[in-house]
């Protein structure tokens, strides 16, 4: 078996060979056309290609992609002080449908639809020439899933958006956007189909394509799906069924997790892969980490680069840590500057903060004052110290932890608290499985409030869980903070207006 890092490196390759499964842009989309004629279906070794294309895109996400999509809760502040206002305007609920951004991430994510909607095309095509059925059926289902979460993002930001059939970009212009309910309930039917098919192990079990999705990640996206449409049984369902897999267990070194001995651990049920083939020159895959890093700061391996400023945990976040005697969670989630401490103490509720609160960070690297921000995500933070030597960017090496099994813990939770059964696990053991790893005392009788700010402390920066927690369920005041005003219309982002002007259905509900 190969190791993962000729994995990943095949995946960079098939996903330049497989890209025209789409155009580029959706401003212009293809024309009905086989984007495959060249392809010898008949060589069924080579099935597994057009799979390992979809991952290489869903890998490879814009670095955009997930700022945009995390940046509106009040566990996050945008950062970035003096550029990107538009961004900055967004996290203050002030849209611009012309914002860059916002046509960009649409983009990448419905490029990457078309994409999984190919792989899915040609492997059916091998399946025809004599494939095995059985393998094919499980690529398919992995591509179902990779579709699926771009499916749930895109939906969350923008509400009623497009259920795609095929690889051809053309069907936007005969679709009209699905509603909201109805793109969970097609994720849902969608994992339905999928699972009978796919891997009953981790991701980290998985030697054919280290880390691929399972029939976990599946049951995981299911459950997001039912919360969305606040189908609790549901929920508890999904999240039961992984639970008593008996598979996940949550990391107990809670501060490596997000770092490079967290890849592909055994929480993970899903993330974005990335390598530098402990190499320190030459490929080298990686995410933009930069966005969120320090603009300002003295690394304890001399050289390393820092970051752009441009993502920060909340002044309000950190108050209700400290409000809850957290230590172990606020230590890894953010990066203190001296500015940012003394901004904290202005408070005089705060004026005496532990002596951990340092601009020193466990791994010894010390955060400078920098314009952009008072602070800086540790989320998203790879010590320099975890550097390959001689690798210098912000970030390299690291993975970005998509979905892991503390957040299944807490959904269950939350679904039994807002009336769900389940014979799997009490709503007391979930929660507390959760807060014994935080190094918190145990609850008794937890009520749903505990639930949702056990989220808030866990969860914070990760993927916008928080905020699209808080609009589900209508809590307006927990985002209105800091002088921003929330109301319900600004639930969901505007339809980029590049794309309103191609696709003139998507303006027909603000005429």
């Amino acid at each position: 078996m190969k190791p993962v890092k000729y994995i990943l490196f095949t995946f960079s390759v098939a996903g330049m060979l497989f890209a025209t499964a789409c155009h580029d842009l959706l401003d212009e989309p293809a024309e009905n056309r086989a984007f495959t004629e060249e392809t010898d279906y008949t060589i069924s070794e080579n099935m597994v290609l057009p799979l390992m294309g979809a991952y290489a895109d869903f890998y490879q996400r814009g670095w955009e992609d997930i700022p945009l999509l995390a940046v509106r809760g009040d566990d996050v502040n945008h950062g970035g002080e003096g550029d990107q206002q538009d961004y900055a305007n967004t996290d203050d609920f002030n849209y611009n449908q012309n914002f860059w951004m916002f046509n960009s991430v649409w983009q990448n994510m419905y490029k990457d639809i078309f994409t999984a909607h190919s792989a899915m095309e040609q492997v059916e095509l091998y399946i025809a020439n004599g494939a095995s059925a059985s393998r094919g059926d499980q690529y398919i289902a992995e591509a179902k899933v990779l579709r699926a979460w771009l499916m749930l993002q895109l939906s969350r930001m923008w509400g009623d958006v497009f259920i795609t059939e095929s690889s051809d970009p053309a069907q936007l212009y005969t679709l009209a956007p699905s509603p909201k309910t109805e793109v969970m309930q097609h994720i849902s039917n969608q994992m339905d189909e999928a699972i009978p098919n796919l891997p009953d192990m981790r991701p980290n079990e998985r030697t054919d394509i280290p880390g691929g999705v399972t029939r976990y990640t599946a049951l995981a996206l299911k459950a997001m799906a039912h919360l969305e449409m606040e189908n609790y049984q549901g929920v508890a369902d999904a999240t039961g069924a992984i639970i008593s897999s008996g598979l996940f267990s949550l990391e107990p070194d809670y501060y490596n997790l997000f770092k490079v001995p967290g890849k592909l651990n055994d929480e993970n049920l899903l993330e974005l892969q990335y390598s530098d083939f402990g190499q320190g020159s030459g490929d080298n895959i990686s995410h933009l980490f930069e966005f969120y890093g320090p603009q300002n700061w003295t690394p304890a391996v001399e050289g390393a680069g820092g970051g752009w400023g441009f993502f920060e945990p909340s002044l309000k976040w950190i108050k209700f840590m400290l409000d809850r005697g957290e230590q172990l969670r606020l230590e890894t989630s953010v990066l203190f500057t001296n500015r940012g401490i003394a901004e904290i103490q202005e408070d005089p509720e705060y004026a005496e903060l532990p002596e951990w609160i340092s601009n020193t960070t466990p791994s010894g690297d010390v955060i400078n004052d920098f314009p952009r921000g008072l602070f800086s995500s540790g989320k998203h933070y790879l010590p320099s110290n975890q550097l390959t030597e001689g690798r210098t960017a912000y970030g390299t090496n690291k993975n970005y932890i998509i979905t892991r099994y503390a957040e299944i813990l807490l959904m269950h939770a939350e679904a039994l608290t807002r009336g769900a059964s389940s014979s799997v696990m009490t709503a007391d053991e979930a929660v507390n499985e959760v807060r014994d790893r935080a190094g918190l005392s145990p609850l008794s009788g937890v009520n749903t409030q505990q639930v949702m700010d056990e989220k808030f402390a866990e969860l914070a920066m990760e993927l916008g869980i928080r905020y699209y927690d808080m609009i589900r369920i209508d809590n307006y005041n927990a985002l209105s903070y800091d002088g921003r005003q929330f109301t319900a219309d600004k639930e969901y982002l505007p339809y980029p207006q590049a794309q309103v002007d191609l696709l003139p259905v998507l303006g027909e509900d603000a005429e």
